[in-house]
């Protein structure tokens, strides 16, 4: 056990050993002590705000909804996007961007992809189009302020203004609605704003998030807390703990494989009644969620786990939560309009989280997890395979427009495939497409088709490539393995044992393929549910989060957090390296004092709060540096993998303490999305603050 003789705080981070180039006195520990708030202290409600937008910021489409905080039943959702593709809903808009050759912001969504599509060729390739550049946050490895992104046009742009222009589109978007709907200029102070990120990423993509949003205008650095960061499955579940039966489909009282209709999906299987419902819903573009739990979670009891699936565009997320009842059962979080109380399962008191994305398996070209842009991936090396991938590659720079038009059309055409499906399925290829391989190889697509032994593409002289339905579903196959993989290693796990409900979320939930593989792995194990709208389940459920932030009790750590110190050295047991002799005293130095461990258990709003004392009296400035890292059990500061992540820097200078030695407090806040750090001055009440800054060291 360290003493506070045994302890001095050191402030900087350098190979081999930070400690000793510092040639600064450091502070010392008084008394460690950990403290979790009173439910006083907890994160507001948001009732203070008039209403609550959440932007689901998805990877290959985007969307918000809102509802206002005297109305929390009611979810509104986003108007009707112009544009669309045929047979393709367009409750959302794509995640598409488009720059003027000058670099400034155009357009965004449909919008920008048909005025893209529009351009001349000689033209477009001076505008500056991205797509699908959401996953470039969790795959870029040193993701920075500086990382940047690379257009259509090849051309580099960065990453940080792209993000920033598509939150000022869904603000601009957002306010316009509101103030339509309240007869007036409505204030952006007035709003929550809730923005949706995948539970995999780590916290420099999610901080990247926040600078992004402070860079549109979003909301404002003097204000932080009006925006909430919610990790993508948290809100599905909040969500789906929500839906009566009329709002979902229950797959394992479907038909299986033997009996498996290409129309057994989420579209087919309601009633007329609740195709009516949902038919209403969408009209109207407002969901009433009734006052009431589910009767699903009805059936859960103290202990009983889920396992919540999103499957989006760029990635899997598996998560596994925990029911813990408290006494009473029910708990009022806030009075709705009139003497109408709301009574919500306080359910979410104990979550537990299991990170199997950890470990990522990589796209050699996506470099991302496996989402449905998985199958995106394995039609373009089919295309590869029939053309050769010389000319995709400069087909996709000649002719940037093209291309995006030949993935609009395989989009709308994977979505028809389907266990048991018959009836090929035809791909319409640009004539550009056609016209530049003519070019470029001196021969017709037709003869390219003959030559390639690829037999289930045919030729059709209408311009199109003809797909066998086995052709299409094995472009599905890599991707829907990789996430059934998962899952089998999920179940197979001890902690993961007797799982009621499998909860499948995500627009790729919405494939018949993928429905049917998850069925045949659980072979009637758990119960799948899939809610109607299941594109938008995510955006309801982030609603309801930015409404009470509070809802959700327990977080695990992603990292370990700590600050370096000094402590005796002891002979035998410190590497000799570490000694350092300051004032006659010998110090191990760079030791990793943990403040909370990867992986533990955290109460939202949860504290660990240290007191210190300058090592010498005179110290006019007292720095403290906070370290993070994945392992889960770390000794010293300089070891691998520890990277410093935030500063505290107080200002003591010109005050005098009546306390023989000066108290300087420092708390760190855990279980929220994001970490906060302060110091204090206990003699004089001067405090710092701090985010914990992922992007900058």
């Amino acid at each position: 056990m360290t003493t506070k003789e045994d302890n001095i705080l050191i402030d900087e981070m350098a190979n081999p050993s930070p400690a000793k180039s510092l040639g600064d006195p450091g502070i010392t520990p008084l008394s460690p002590t950990h403290i979790q708030q009173n439910d006083t202290d907890q994160v507001p409600s948001g009732m203070a705000f008039v209403v609550v937008v959440a932007i689901d910021f998805g990877t290959t489409s985007s969307g918000y909804a809102y509802a206002f905080t005297k109305e929390p039943e009611c979810i509104h959702t986003m108007r009707r996007w112009e544009g669309g593709d045929p047979g393709v809903s367009n409750q959302k808009t794509p995640t598409t961007i488009l720059l003027t050759p000058d670099r400034k912001f155009h357009s965004f969504g449909y919008a920008a992809r048909d005025f893209y599509h529009d351009l001349d060729p000689s033209e477009s390739k001076h505008w500056l189009y991205l797509e699908k550049f959401k996953m470039k946050l969790h795959t870029t490895a040193n993701l920075s302020i500086n990382t940047d992104l690379q257009a259509a046009n090849g051309k580099r742009v960065k990453a940080l203004d792209i993000f920033a222009y598509a939150l000022a589109f869904f603000k601009e978007q957002a306010l316009k609605e509101l103030s339509d709907q309240t007869g007036g200029e409505f204030d952006n102070n007035d709003v929550r704003w809730v923005i949706t990120v995948p539970a995999i990423w780590k916290m420099p993509a999610k901080q990247f998030m926040r600078e992004a949003a402070y860079k549109s205008g979003l909301v404002s650095r003097d204000n932080p807390e009006q925006l909430v960061i919610a990790l993508e499955p948290e809100a599905a579940s909040i969500y789906c703990r929500k839906l009566r039966l009329h709002q979902m489909v229950d797959l394992s009282i479907q038909t299986t494989q033997n009996d498996f209709s290409p129309t057994d999906n989420v579209g087919n299987t309601m009633t007329q009644a609740n195709k009516e419902h949902v038919r209403r819903n969408r009209q109207s573009r407002t969901f009433l969620v009734e006052n009431v739990v589910g009767e699903l979670w009805s059936e859960l009891e103290e202990g009983d786990r889920y396992v919540v699936v999103d499957c989006g565009g760029g990635t899997v997320d598996l998560t596994v939560h925990q029911i813990r009842l408290p006494e009473g059962h029910l708990k009022e979080l806030y009075k709705a309009s009139g003497n109408m109380l709301l009574f919500f399962y306080c359910i979410f008191s104990s979550m537990f989280f299991f990170w199997l994305f950890n470990q990522l398996t990589h796209f050699p070209t996506l470099g991302g997890p496996y989402g449905s842009l998985g199958i995106d991936y394995e039609f373009e090396k089919l295309l590869c395979q029939i053309f050769g991938q010389d000319f995709i590659d400069q087909f996709k720079i000649k002719r940037p427009a093209a291309w995006v038009d030949l993935m609009i059309a395989f989009e709308s055409r994977k979505r028809a495939a389907a266990p048991g499906r018959a009836n090929p399925l035809n791909i319409n290829l640009p004539f550009s497409f056609i016209d530049y391989y003519k070019k470029f190889r001196g021969h017709s697509v037709e003869h390219a088709l003959r030559k390639s032994n690829v037999d289930f593409v045919k030729w059709s002289s209408q311009g199109m490539l003809r797909m066998s339905p086995d052709a299409m579903n094995s472009l599905f196959k890599p991707t829907i393995d990789h996430i059934i993989q998962h899952l089998n290693e999920l179940f197979e796990k001890p902690e993961v044992s007797d799982i009621k409900f499998l909860f499948l979320v995500g627009g790729f939930a919405e494939s018949a393929l993928l429905q049917q593989a998850v069925q045949n792995m659980l072979e009637g194990r758990s119960r799948i549910i899939i809610p109607h709208d299941v594109g938008l389940t995510i955006l309801k459920g982030a609603v309801l989060f930015g409404l009470d932030p509070s809802i959700i009790k327990v977080r695990r750590s992603p990292l370990t957090y700590g600050v370096g110190v000094l402590n005796r050295f002891v002979e035998g047991k410190h590497p000799p390296e570490k000694l350092l002799v300051k004032d006659g005293t010998r110090w191990c130095t760079d030791v990793f004092d943990t403040f909370i461990a990867a992986d533990q258990s955290v109460a939202l709003g949860e504290m660990v709060k240290r007191s210190y004392t300058p090592a010498k009296p005179s110290q006019q400035v007292i720095v403290i540096h906070v370290y993070c890292t994945e392992k889960e059990k770390v000794g010293f500061i300089s070891e691998s993998g520890v990277k410093k992540c935030g500063s505290l820097r107080l200002d003591v200078s010109g005050t005098e303490s009546a306390a023989t030695r000066r108290e300087i407090q420092t708390l760190m806040q855990f279980g929220d999305t994001e970490i906060r750090a302060m110091a204090v001055d206990v003699s004089t009440g001067r405090t710092v603050k701090a985010s914990i800054d992922f992007l900058s060291h």
